[in-house]
């Protein structure tokens, strides 16, 4: 049976509210059902799709010990808006440019050090100099 595609990431929150915070005011996730496990915890959608659950570290043995996550990568558009939203709340951010992709990244950091890869297109980071 072939993978069809990435369904969800778990990060870990040290700071479960600081984090799902981040990941809704910052990226533009909403907040959704989420099943009532015993640990506490959000599921953060992206349209209709729970792409990125929050637990509290250290909660649930379940995930002691599966080790870091390096980062999460989102495509999007409105890079002008995403880095001027950035900015005013002072998220640190990394331009990069891939050519041969044809993309635009933006590097930044969620509460627990988890860098987070938004991928526009070059054309929507042309004015910016790295």
């Amino acid at each position: 049976m072939p993978l069809q595609n990435l369904n969800h990431l778990l990060v870990l929150a040290r700071d479960l509210e600081a984090t799902r915070d981040f990941y809704v005011n910052v990226l533009g996730l909403t907040v959704g059902q989420r099943p009532s496990f015993k640990a506490p915890g959000y599921w953060l959608y992206l349209g209709d799709k729970a792409v990125v659950h929050l637990a509290e570290q250290n909660s649930d043995t379940r995930y002691a010990g599966t080790g870091p996550v390096d980062h999460l990568a989102f495509e999007a558009t409105g890079l002008k808006e995403m880095v001027t939203r950035l900015e005013e709340q002072a998220i640190a951010v990394r331009h990069c440019k891939v050519p041969d992709l044809g993309l635009h990244q933006v590097f930044i950091q969620d509460p627990n050090g988890v860098t987070i890869e938004l991928n526009y297109s070059a054309a929507e980071g042309a004015e910016f100099e790295i």
